[in-house]
């Protein structure tokens, strides 16, 4: 047992005070006179007899009254099991991402432990409140009520690494108790590593009750026709047996085509023909699983032709000639001598055709080509030079060249999963026929190779670029080396590489890739580009690059939808943007990973836990009692006894 103010305890030394009082105190007895002395002696002693037990309890009752008394003024109590916590912080993260769209027993999972959060903390309780996008530090529930009741699902996923490195920042002198609330959707291990287990952590994991879910992952043109786009879209299912759905394309608010799909399959490919010209729109789909994954937004701009040229000697090129038709392409064939370098920046891809060297001059251009968006094909030479050609290579990744072999090897893989490659083959062929080539170089490559000779080396690579394609050849394609010219995969191959993937194809950026786009515009210099859209609108960080602006936009906008790039009031260019499909799927559920910090099922079992282990038992009262008690038996001794 502790005191409070055991100073107080020192008046336990007035308690000699009544016991002075009782042995010293002198009573002075009257003479009476009786008729009848016979009983006197014995009326004596009884008399005295009965005073000394009465003196003796009202001694005692005193005694205990005054130590009751002065104990209750010390405010005696018991210490808690976990006193020395009792001085945290407390911190309550809260996961507001879409996977807690999903329903549990009483509802969304986010609305309800909202909802939780708001009639079961205490209202003098301090905390801070951190969620995937707010941060609400040294607050309390009534200060924090509106941010909770007005707070929306987030695209940005939950990362409690990230979080937790909030936490650990925010400087205090105090320790921290921290309440983590999430389904556990994609939480790993390295998410929870870092947390200290002195910090008190628990975790709060509510349940989704139905798993089933249907996402919408991404739509692109499947086949262009004359008058037409045939465009694909791909659909995932998660969880088992699936009730047929509808599914609606729209264009603005204009619904252009309705279906029901049956998911015998956990992946699905529906396709839609649409007329070949600008579409600015989204599909959606019924679900009864999660929301946010259930419309994707999608542009088509209107068709330009792009701009190729192929730089080499004339006779090498024609087969280009064949692919690029000016139906679709403007392209041209200059030779190293006749090149104009001013022209290269007007170009959407340019292809190195079997060049024996690259001109420094030409090597800085070509940097700065594909620094601003644009395609570049390497095709060497049998004769080209190997330092040369590396040192050209280095400016845009890892990829060099090494000795030439003049043996002739069979192409026979295809990487059907490349970009260069995606959605051009209804079905993956392995027995096709193989093309060959002569001579080719030995190359060193990073990167994923396109197509394969049979002894697993590179034919064709691609560099990974965020804004461009750089892909590089291991061979000569010449009808001399090699009779990849008469094989059908040249067309694919070279029609994909010639695209610029952002003017000819599906416009669906994601929110938070930070992907630069690059839009079609001359602006003056002091010129600002504005994406606008039905609800909002914000300034995207800009570049201009000569006849082009480098757009990047971060983690905007906040929500999906379709947009619209604006030059002062005229519209450029159209832009759709979608949140990540990364968590649609329910069952990536991770509970494991907590196992070995408390958990508990609901914010109220935790704050009456923390109170029940560090609030002190206060025994003061008891002893207030007690001395009520001792009081009125003292009065009921004086009135009673005699």
């Amino acid at each position: 047992m502790h005191f409070k103010h055991p100073e107080i305890l020192y008046f336990l030394f007035l308690l000699i005070v009544p016991i002075l009082v009782h042995l010293f105190q002198l009573r002075r007895f009257k003479t009476s006179y009786f008729t009848n002395v016979r009983f006197l002696k014995e009326l004596v002693v009884q008399t005295r007899k009965s005073s000394k037990i009465k003196k003796r309890l009202l001694l005692v009752t005193r005694l205990l009254l005054l130590t009751s008394v002065i104990i209750a003024f010390a405010q005696p109590f018991f210490e808690a099991k976990d006193h020395k916590n009792a001085s945290n912080e407390m911190y309550i993260v809260l996961d507001n991402s879409f996977s807690m769209q999903a329903k549990g027993k009483k509802g969304e999972l986010l609305k309800r432990s909202v909802q939780e959060l708001l009639e079961n903390t205490p209202e003098t309780a301090q905390f801070s409140l951190l969620t995937n996008t707010e941060n609400l530090w040294n607050t309390d529930i009534k200060s924090s009520k509106s941010s909770l009741q007005n707070l929306k699902y987030s695209a940005t996923p939950f990362e409690l690494s990230a979080i937790m490195a909030k936490i650990k920042a925010h400087k205090s002198a105090h320790k921290k108790d921290i309440v983590i609330i999430t389904d556990a959707v994609g939480l790993a291990e390295k998410d929870v590593k870092n947390i200290d287990p002195e910090e008190k952590p628990y975790f709060i994991i509510p349940e989704a009750e139905q798993k089933n879910n249907i996402s919408i992952d991404s739509v692109f043109i499947n086949q262009t026709l004359e008058n037409f786009y045939e465009i694909g879209i791909n659909l995932s299912a998660y969880g088992e047996d699936f009730k047929p759905v509808s599914m609606a394309l729209y264009n603005q608010k204009k619904l252009i085509a309705k279906t029901i799909i049956n998911f015998d399959l956990k992946k699905k490919k529906i396709n839609f023909t649409i007329p070949k010209e600008a579409f600015n729109g989204y599909v959606v789909i019924e679900d009864n699983g999660l929301a946010y994954d259930n419309k994707l937004f999608f542009s088509i701009s209107k068709a330009k032709k792009t701009n190729v040229i192929s730089i080499g000697e004339p006779e090498k090129s024609n087969f280009l000639s064949r692919i690029y038709t000016s139906s679709e392409f403007n392209y041209n064939n200059y030779s190293l001598s006749s090149l104009d370098y001013n022209s290269l920046e007007k170009q959407n891809t340019i292809i190195l055709n079997e060049l024996i060297e690259v001109p420094q001059a030409l090597q800085t251009t070509l940097k700065a080509f594909v620094s601003k968006g644009g395609n570049l094909v390497v095709i060497p030479s049998e004769k080209s030079s190997l330092s040369n050609l590396n040192t050209f290579l280095g400016n845009f990744g890892k990829i060099q060249f090494k000795n030439l072999e003049n043996n002739s090897k069979l192409i026979t893989k295809i990487n059907f999963d490349h970009p260069l490659f995606s959605e051009v083959f209804e079905n993956k062929i392995t027995n096709f026929q193989y093309p060959k080539t002569n001579s080719s170089f030995d190359i060193s490559s990073p990167y994923p190779a396109v197509l394969s000779y049979e002894d697993q080396s590179t034919f064709v690579t691609m560099i990974q670029n965020p804004v461009a394609g750089i892909t590089v050849f291991s061979a000569a394609i010449n009808s001399t080396n090699s009779n990849f010219q008469q094989s059908p995969l040249i067309v694919p191959l070279f029609y994909k590489m010639g695209q610029n993937n952002q003017k000819t194809g599906i416009n669906a950026l994601t929110i938070g890739n930070n992907q630069p786009y690059f839009v079609d515009v001359l602006l003056s210099k002091d010129a600002i580009l504005e994406v606008k859209g039905t609800e909002d609108s914000f300034i995207p960080i800009q570049q201009i690059l000569n006849n082009k602006v480098k757009l990047t936009f971060n983690d905007f906008p906040d929500t999906a939808g379709n947009y619209s790039v604006f030059d002062k009031k005229e519209s450029v260019e159209n832009l759709s943007f979608n949140y990540k499909r990364s968590e649609s799927n329910l069952d990536q559920v991770n509970t494991n990973v907590v196992s070995d910090f408390k958990t508990a099922d609901t914010i109220s079992t935790i704050f009456n836990t923390l109170q029940t282990e560090r609030t002190d038992s206060q025994i003061w009262k008891w002893f207030v009692i007690f001395a009520l008690l001792f009081l009125a038996l003292e009065m009921a001794i004086i009135k009673f006894v005699k």
